[in-house]
């Protein structure tokens, strides 16, 4: 009799289960991102952190998820045959690009098809320029620049400051410019500046010229992987200024066979840092290293924003089971200058531009990880 009250129980939450699933606002989101190829760092990390904000989501009830997943490979010719793809699978929303050149190129094509997208984390300006429909959960590569600037003038980092970008990388580009300009009004005297390409594997000239001009921080904004081309470069020289990155840093950790220690006093602006003691950060951290055995970077944090962000968006716009990805855009639309999310990276908000509002933090690595710099 037991057994067959505990049968009868166990079919009943079962049915309830299925009753509430079946009530649940069901969506189709598009995941691209560069999941192979050289920045499949940041992709993979993009899709995890969806997966995981997926994971709650559905589990909760309100929502069901289908998480589509496009590889992109960081590459603007197949980015658009990636988000095709999606939309043939049935994509409603697309999260997504994770690398800013690609999402230039998708974001004019879901512009004039009314696609809504929420990108994790293309900074560039041209992602959301003259697009009423394509929103960014990451700053604004300007924003960057001016933030960085303040950070350092604000907290005596340097007094003499030599730059080194990427002049064939808009997003490094965006970044330099704006600094520069703010360095200007605020009296941070800048030595110096070297560029270099996406070929550039050899960065002595670059480093020589910085520590030949006395600068006592160098500020990098650009991907991990030429700065820790840099940070080598530098120990071999027994050259120890302040290096200072932005976003694009987040993952040197994470380079294979790169020594972390050469990385110790690197800081950056980030909005998210894994030591946290904020609850919700170290519940998303426990998930993320269970499941794919490793610390989540910001960009992981930013694409978990963005499954919620939408999913907010959705419950504010009333948008149900069935519409059309058009008719899901102008819901969406509508609603995003009036939405606040409290995510891992910060309390958002969103004008009609497109841009997020939030306030960015400084990390500095020590023993290995980063922590949030309370200076």
């Amino acid at each position: 009799m037991k057994k067959f009250l505990a049968l009868a129980l166990a079919l009943a939450l079962c049915l309830t289960s299925v009753a509430a699933m079946a009530d649940a606002v069901t969506l189709s989101v598009a995941h691209i991102g560069p999941t192979t190829g050289p920045a499949a760092l940041y992709g993979l990390a993009t899709l995890h952190g969806a997966e995981i904000a997926v994971e709650e989501i559905n589990a909760a009830g309100e929502f069901q998820i289908t998480l589509i997943n496009e590889d992109d490979e960081h590459n603007v010719e197949k980015t658009v045959n990636a988000y095709n793809a999606a939309m043939d699978a049935g994509a409603q929303v697309i999260l997504g690009t994770t690398t800013s050149k690609p999402c230039e190129a998708v974001s004019a094509v879901a512009a004039e098809e009314r696609v809504f997208m929420v990108t994790p984390s293309a900074s560039s300006p041209a992602v959301i320029e003259d697009k009423d429909n394509i929103f960014q959960i990451c700053f604004t590569d300007p924003n960057q620049g001016l933030a960085s600037a303040e950070y350092i003038v604000s907290h005596k980092l340097g007094e003499k400051v030599f730059v080194i970008y990427n002049n064939a990388d808009v997003y490094s580009i965006g970044i330099r410019d704006t600094f520069i300009a703010k360095a200007a009004e605020l009296g941070l005297e800048v030595v110096g500046e070297e560029v270099f390409n996406d070929e550039t594997t050899d960065f002595t000239v670059q480093v020589a010229a910085a520590q030949n001009a006395g600068a006592d921080l160098v500020f990098l904004p650009i991907y991990y992987t030429p700065a820790s081309l840099i940070l080598q470069v530098a120990a071999s020289r027994e050259y120890k200024p302040v290096f200072f990155g932005v976003d694009g840093m987040d993952g040197i950790l994470s380079i294979e066979g790169f020594d972390t220690s050469l990385a110790e006093g690197v800081m950056l602006l980030t909005p998210f840092v894994a030591t946290s003691e904020d609850e919700a950060v170290k519940s998303f951290v426990t998930k993320y290293e269970a499941a794919y055995g490793e610390t989540p970077i910001q960009f992981a944090a930013d694409a978990y924003d963005g499954i919620y962000t939408i999913v907010e968006a959705c419950k504010a716009a009333g948008v149900t089971s069935g519409m059309a990805p058009e008719e899901v855009c102008e819901a969406l639309i509508a609603v995003m200058p009036n939405l606040t999310v409290n995510g891992l990276t910060g309390t958002m908000t969103w004008d009609a531009s497109g841009a997020v509002s939030k306030t960015p933090m400084a990390a500095v690595i020590e023993n290995g990880v980063y922590v949030i710099d309370v200076e």
